[in-house]
């Protein structure tokens, strides 16, 4: 599943919403700026949905990030299983 999908089932919004909520937040919009004047952009999402959709946001990148960074340094021991593997995709927190 990916990253959009992901945060708008989870938030119980519209992928379309979640991508162009994304794209505003990556240009560097703050979250009030957002909610005040991109309104038409997002589906009129309030200032906390916007900013739970940041946190998930931020919280899911970095979860990708360190399981690529597990993976990579478990290769290079060349101790890299298809167990291991599925296992570190599966996981679904920064601690698992």
């Amino acid at each position: 599943m990916s990253l959009t999908q992901t945060l708008a089932q989870e938030l119980n919004i519209r992928s379309a919403q979640v991508e162009r909520t994304v794209e505003l937040l990556d240009a560097g919009n703050t979250i009030p700026f957002i909610a005040r004047y991109r309104k038409e952009v997002t589906g009129s999402l309030d200032e906390e949905q916007l900013r739970q959709l940041a946190e998930r946001l931020a919280y899911l990148r970095s979860l990708a990030e360190r399981k690529d960074a597990v993976l990579s340094s478990i290769a290079e021991q060349g101790k890299l299983t298809a167990e291991l593997r599925a296992a570190v995709e599966a996981a679904a927190t920064l601690q698992a």
